[in-house]
């Protein structure tokens, strides 16, 4: 496993240490835990982003789509 180093704000890192204190884990444990999570959004979002941006993907008109909707019963 690699080690990094990072500069964090005094404040922050008190805040890490509160909550590695309530949790009972390790300071590196909420770091590392956090990093996966901002990773795994960070892969879905790009992914959504892909998706958006795709000149294929048809784009539906909100205003038809509302009108046609709210006349079916």
């Amino acid at each position: 496993m690699s080690q990094i180093t990072a500069r964090l704000p005094d404040e922050l890192v008190a805040q890490l240490d509160a909550a590695a204190a309530r949790l009972r884990r390790t300071r590196a444990d909420l770091v590392r835990q956090a990093v996966e999570y901002y990773l795994d959004d960070f892969e879905d979002i790009s992914r959504a982003i892909e998706v958006l941006r795709d000149p294929a993907d048809p784009v539906l008109d909100w205003e038809a789509a509302k009108r046609e909707l709210l006349n079916q019963h």
